[in-house]
């Protein structure tokens, strides 16, 4: 096996996921996953360019980095992506008012989006407002429209809390396309677009960085494209990656292991 020095050769930028990566979220606010404060620093410290990439939909992102901050994190709003501003300015841009199944930690993010009248539906991780009433509610809102939108905030199975395994947005957004018979447009990982972004503000190419996208158990941190081969989107847009497979969050010892060519393993 090659030598890590010439594993990452090439590397210039690193893109790391938040929630099971770097902390599990929960009550209290949470708690770092061990040595993932002194890794972001490391990281920072060095020569590398470092941008933070998450699906978090449950918090804006002033709210997630005042939260990482107490758990001493050295990070600001600034270097975060996050799917909600991104799915405000598709909004926007194409003159969209959206039914809101999001949940109320995340709303202010939307306090500039005309909401009257729908004519497309955005869903997130939205908890407790995952309510038999919300989801009839964006049914009816897509099938009373001849040319349905349904933009979903990632579409992660689940992730984990403090507290265990809790369910992510989607199994939402796959009932409401079932029901509706429609395909949804996600914003968020895994689709290329988001990677783009956070690519250009770091101002990298990308086969300069690692990409650390989460679509299946286990935390990965991705260098230099490719993708788990159940993810073909990312797989598609990130060709021949070199991975690593970061052994925390809802990973468990052997997990996908055999599933994912990964190049390397880091234990929790």
């Amino acid at each position: 096996m090659a030598p890590w020095g010439e594993r990452l050769a090439g590397v210039r930028g690193v893109l790391l996921d938040i929630s099971g990566v770097l902390y599990d979220s929960g009550a209290g606010g949470g708690t770092a996953i061990a040595g993932s404060v002194e890794a972001v620093a490391r990281l920072k410290g060095s020569r590398l360019k470092v941008r933070f990439c998450t699906n978090e939909s449950q918090k804006s992102r002033a709210e997630l980095v005042g939260q990482l901050r107490r758990l001493g994190f050295d990070i600001s709003e600034g270097e975060v992506t996050a799917p909600a501003p991104a799915a405000c300015q598709i909004l926007k841009e194409r003159g969209l008012r959206p039914y809101l199944l999001i949940h109320d930690g995340v709303r202010s993010e939307f306090d500039q989006i005309d909401t009257s009248n729908p004519n497309c539906v955005v869903i997130a991780d939205a908890g407790e407002s995952f309510s038999y009433q919300n989801m009839n509610n964006a049914f009816q809102v897509l099938m009373e429209l001849e040319n349905p939108v349904l933009i979903s905030l990632g579409k992660g199975r689940y992730y984990k809390e403090t507290s265990g395994l809790m369910l992510d947005v989607g199994p939402y957004m796959k009932a409401l396309e079932y029901a509706c018979g429609i395909k949804a447009e996600v914003v968020g990982k895994p689709s290329p677009e988001f990677f783009k972004s956070a690519l250009q503000a770091i101002g990298v190419e990308a086969h300069q960085h690692p990409v650390r996208p989460r679509e299946m158990p286990g935390e990965w941190l991705k260098a230099l494209g490719g993708s788990c081969p159940q993810n073909p989107s990312q797989k598609a847009a990130y060709p021949g990656a070199r991975c690593l497979l970061c052994w925390v969050g809802v990973a468990s010892e052997g997990t996908n292991q055999k599933a994912c060519p990964v190049t390397s393993t880091i234990r929790k």
